[in-house]
């Protein structure tokens, strides 16, 4: 499987809670913090909900 390298570029203040829950549940507290995941289906529907916040890259393994 692939993975994502997921980095929070902009910061969720003055975002509602659903946005503030979902880049929480990416594992993202601090502005420019990165994670790196596993690239599923789930993972995918939550980057999408909030990509305007994101920055995704495809880490090779």
């Amino acid at each position: 499987m692939a993975k994502l390298k997921i980095t929070l570029k902009k910061s969720v203040i003055g975002s509602d809670d659903t946005v503030r829950d979902t880049v929480k549940s990416l594992g993202l507290k601090k502005t420019y913090q990165s994670v790196i995941h596993e690239d599923t289906p789930a993972l995918r529907g939550k980057i999408r909900k909030v990509e305007h916040l994101l920055a995704v890259e495809e880490v090779a393994q």
